[in-house]
């Protein structure tokens, strides 16, 4: 049986990646703050309260290890906001940020390793990162930081796994640009707080958004590679995919 984690399951990619996952017989355990949708195996947990993110995944781990293959964590949730130039930027909201789009995935990430550390089966860790962790973008002062993070974090996790007896595979991958909630969030910005605001009004106008549920699509062909552990630990769905 092969077991997948998504944080940010109850929308967006997240929802999509959890759909389409168990369409496919395996069982995956969505996490996310809400549970509109009442789906099953939700584990309803606000990310950025992170005290309590290590022992999720112990549970999980616990529960199913004894039927596992293999285990999947996917770092998915993230938010975009707070959008503003820095220096007028709320300080709450900069530290729910970042403790959301980057300390969450990596108390989870060092969870998973550390208790799944003599499981021989197969192991992965998916980061959703972005462009935005490559490239500067004036009123993404937060979003940019995080996500170069979450870049950076799964580079050094990549290097460190080299040297494990049963090594975990990890990519930080960009989606693209995609058309969910994060997007209309991006739309119904100031352009003084967000200088390529324009830019982003036109991907919608212009059909140049993909669908989540194409983008799931995607990432789940991408898990499904042989050679997934060589296409890390920083990628682009872009240049994997046409």
């Amino acid at each position: 049986m092969n077991v997948y984690i998504v944080t940010g399951a109850s929308k967006g990619i997240g929802f999509e990646l959890m759909s389409q996952l168990k369409r496919r017989a395996n069982k995956v355990i969505g996490i996310a703050r809400t549970n509109e949708n009442e789906v099953a195996d939700m584990v309803t947990a606000d990310l950025s309260r992170t005290d309590h993110l290590a022992g999720i995944i112990a549970n999980v781990v616990e529960e199913n290890v004894s039927s596992a293959t293999s285990f999947t964590l996917i770092n998915n949730a993230g938010t975009v906001e707070p959008i503003g130039l820095v220096g007028t930027i709320d300080e709450t909201k900069m530290a729910q940020a970042l403790a959301v789009n980057l300390t969450a995935p990596m108390i989870l990430s060092n969870a998973f390793i550390s208790i799944l550390e003599k499981f021989e089966g197969r192991k992965r860790i998916v980061n959703i990162s972005s462009g935005a962790g490559r490239n500067p973008y004036e009123g993404w002062g937060v979003y940019c930081t995080t996500k170069a993070g979450l870049d950076h974090f799964s580079r050094v996790i990549s290097l460190e796994q080299e040297k494990a007896e049963f090594p975990v595979e990890i990519i930080s991958i960009a989606p693209g640009i995609i058309d969910t909630d994060m997007q209309e969030k991006i739309r119904a910005s100031n352009a003084d707080d967000f200088p390529l605001h324009d830019r982003f009004v036109d991907y919608k106008q212009q059909g140049h958004l993909s669908s989540a549920e194409e983008t799931a699509g995607k990432l789940i062909a991408i898990m499904d590679r042989k050679d997934f552990g060589k296409l890390g630990p920083i990628a682009d769905i872009r240049q994997i995919i046409e």
